[in-house]
């Protein structure tokens, strides 16, 4: 066959392309110091970011990626243990980022930030698709306007704090109040197609609990958990959520309504700490080092709707000391679109789920809701706000009743509001049953 002279120059055009740009050699070099995770090397051509290989006295490979340069030497950060690397152990770069294979594979499995199986069986890769755990966030003139209501299957969120597709939410409360609970509520009852679970930072014996007490078979049959125990190296505990989100953004692009959830990014910010500090970046407030704001900033914006489909996401901040003060909470706070407080006090009246309705607000409410829906939902918030304002009064017998109706109606009506807010685990509501028993609740309300 004879092949066309424009396109036999065209050919050799292009292969003389590839071989002036190819790299006929791998580069290698040595370790010259190691202090704890942190290590540094003399090597040619290393860019931020990249995966190398560091070779110990016996042959194992220990991965790291490069996180600095302080002159002409690479310092990189181990992904896991040093165990075997001494001075002078061969370095060598791979020239790419940190990837991870994603496909539908990952559906009902428990994997780390690298996307290696943690549930004990055996996963295909062979028709994976390879993506870097680093990307950019959707163009902001590229992102449909977020029109459509996210149907979350608890009452509280539902009816008051109503999301839609697309936005990110954050769960912020202290140890102990029930995040992981309301999570596997979500994650169980939502609409959306596939769920991204990312467990940062989690105790190891919690890590199967969540699977099997707050996710449940069913939960677990549409989710992907993405797991780095408190106990692995602190950039492994941050490539946890970057990793859940490339994930999440496979699932969005094909179409799919995607919810990711990230429990918790507080413990995704003390590591971004450790690794600042490990290289030598000043600390602020709290020890954090700069960087890890607009890192913050950076990884929090990847979620969100595009023409394809939507990662609506809900990002939970545990509250140091209940500081709500704290910088990671100020910062998540400004970010998202949206937070439910879960309260201690609350808690302690043995209602769940513990949401602090009246401290709590979604962003994207009026949006995505119907007039009368946002008038019952009014009705609602101010007669929680008329009865804690007066709560103190009742409690000690100083209020008579008849002096003030809307106090009055509070009270009437607090025991039934109450009672629709509260939610056992095991409940399963829609969001249509959710809306109308709202209406009903407020239909003949006046304040």
């Amino acid at each position: 066959m004879t092949i066309p002279e424009d396109k036999l120059i065209h050919t050799k055009s292009r292969i003389r392309e590839l071989l002036y740009g190819a790299d006929l050699y791998r580069y290698k070099g040595r370790v010259t110091k190691l202090q704890g995770l942190t290590l540094e090397a003399h090597l040619p051509k290393l860019k931020i970011g990249d995966l190398v290989f560091i070779e110990t006295v016996t042959g194992e490979p220990k991965a790291a990626e490069v996180v600095a340069f302080k002159g002409d030497v690479a310092q990189m950060l181990l992904l896991y243990d040093g165990v075997g690397i001494s001075q002078g152990s061969w370095v060598t770069t791979t020239g790419n980022p940190i990837t991870i294979p994603v496909g539908d594979f990952l559906i009902g499995r428990l994997v780390s930030p690298l996307c290696e199986p943690m549930d004990g069986m055996p996963m295909d890769t062979s028709l994976a698709k390879m993506v870097s755990v680093e990307a950019a966030p959707p163009n902001p003139l590229e992102r449909p306007v977020i029109k459509q209501k996210f149907s979350t299957g608890v009452r509280a969120i539902d009816s008051l704090l109503t999301m839609g597709g697309g936005q990110r939410m954050g769960l912020f409360a202290g140890s102990g109040v029930g995040k992981s609970t309301l999570m596997g509520m979500i994650a169980r009852n939502s609409e959306a197609d596939v769920n991204v679970v990312a467990l940062i930072g989690e105790r190891g014996r919690e890590v199967k609990e969540f699977m099997e007490g707050s996710l449940g078979e069913e939960g677990m049959k549409k989710s992907v958990l993405v797991c780095s125990t408190g106990d692995q190296p602190p950039l492994m505990r941050m490539k946890c959520l970057q990793s859940a989100t490339a994930i999440a953004e496979y699932f969005r692009d094909q179409g799919k309504k995607v919810f990711l959830m990230a429990d918790t990014v507080t413990r995704c910010a003390m590591s971004g700490r450790e690794v600042g500090l490990s290289i030598g970046e000043p600390p602020t407030m709290k020890g954090y080092p700069p960087s890890i704001f607009s890192w913050l900033q950076k990884v929090l914006e990847r979620s969100g709707i595009t023409d394809n489909g939507s990662i609506t996401a809900l990002y939970t901040v545990l509250v140091e000391g209940d500081d709500i003060n704290d910088p990671v909470c100020d910062t998540v706070r400004g970010i998202i679109d949206g937070h439910v407080m879960l309260s201690r006090k609350i808690a302690a009246m043995n209602h769940y789920p513990a949401i602090d309705i009246l401290g709590s607000v979604s962003r994207l409410f009026t949006e995505v809701c119907d007039p009368e829906h946002m008038e019952a939902a009014g009705k609602m918030r101010e007669m929680l706000s008329i009865y804690m304002d007066a709560k103190d009064l009742v409690d000690v017998g100083a209020y008579e009743p008849g002096a003030n109706p809307k106090i009055d109606t509070a009270l009437e009506h607090i025991d039934s509001i109450n009672g629709f807010l509260r939610q056992s685990v095991s409940d399963t509501v829609s969001m249509d049953s959710t809306l109308n028993t709202l209406k009903d609740l407020m239909r003949d309300v006046t304040l």
